[in-house]
């Protein structure tokens, strides 16, 4: 059953009671699948220009590559939660290719990850995005260690999940994720060379690295200054990555597509202007690595009666 110590699911139902009209906001976007083609498109174009420049690709990754690499993650988090079409095979099945210039299988992982994170939120084994405790005993309060760990955030999640034992992460979906991305990163060398496929995947370790952008996996669930529980980002870097800061929202209504959390914040500002929220992903980043107070394991995890529940 569900953690136990979950606010947003109060808050949640609170705002549908107070202000019933957020009900029209939730369900399917299609349109969405065209925003994934789109984005998709300009990151393959851009691996192809790329790969016949040496060296190149590095600086477009870290620049370029990692906005349109988050971008994706976002929607594929959308077809995580099926929010393109009504039925889930359809999202499944569209999650695999808006993956796929991530480079890397991740679509059915993420999905079924993801999903045990909203179910049970700040576990220390369901909830993958709560680091081990090897991880904080490693990093410590070390500035270098913490800049490490954040260049192989990706990974270091992807190994998570194999503390969950009596969950299914890797299953029939994740062999046709499997599949589908090892045909797709062949065509990508064979059509434009390695460096092409090097640049899919730099990004992909920017975006959710050691990075500006990477700031989004702090500023979500650490404890730091006043927030205790979740905060969100409303820096401008939500217009090129699909509101992806507005994490309080989305915990609260999960069911409501990118698109909208912020008409769900202006219809009931009264439940947000007083939580915790970021201006800067990059200030973030910097104040964790600098900032001895904090580490790995200022991300809160539940209790071990929650954790039990």
């Amino acid at each position: 059953m569900p953690s136990a110590f979950d606010p947003h699911r109060e808050r949640g139902r609170a705002l549908v009671r107070l202000h019933p009209d957020i009900l029209h906001l939730i369900g399917p976007r299609p349109v969405t699948a065209l925003w994934i083609a789109a984005v998709a498109t300009a990151h393959l174009g851009l691996a192809a220009a790329f790969a016949g420049h040496r060296w190149v690709w590095t600086s477009g990754a870290y620049a370029i590559g990692s906005v349109l690499n988050l971008a994706l993650w976002t929607l594929l988090h959308e077809c995580t939660h099926d929010l393109v079409f009504r039925r889930q095979r359809a999202n499944c099945w569209l999650g695999i290719v808006a993956a796929l210039p991530l480079g890397l299988p991740v679509a059915s992982a993420f999905r079924n990850g993801h999903l045990l994170h909203h179910r049970h939120p700040d576990h220390p084994v369901y909830d993958i995005d709560v680091p081990s405790a090897w991880e904080a005993r490693w990093v410590g309060r070390s500035a270098w260690r913490k800049a490490v760990w954040l260049w192989f955030g990706a990974a270091l999640q992807a190994l998570r999940s194999f503390r969950i034992k009596d969950r299914a992460i890797y299953d029939r979906w994740y062999l046709a994720t499997l599949a589908a991305q090892a045909a797709f990163d062949a065509l990508i060398v064979f059509a434009f060379g390695w460096q092409a496929l090097a640049y899919l995947l730099a990004s992909t370790a920017f975006a959710v690295g050691l990075h500006p952008l990477g700031g989004r996996l702090i500023q979500e669930h650490y404890a730091i200054g006043n927030v205790r529980r979740t905060a969100s980002y409303y820096g401008p870097l939500n217009r090129l990555v699909f509101n992806a800061g507005y994490h309080h929202e989305h915990h609260d209504l999960m069911r409501v597509p990118w698109m909208d959390l912020p008409k769900l914040r202006r219809i009931a500002p009264e439940f947000y202007r007083d939580l915790p929220a970021h201006t800067s992903w990059t200030a973030l980043v910097i104040r964790f690595i600098r900032d001895p107070a904090l580490g790995p394991d200022c991300r809160l995890a539940a209790a071990p009666a929650q954790a039990s529940a």
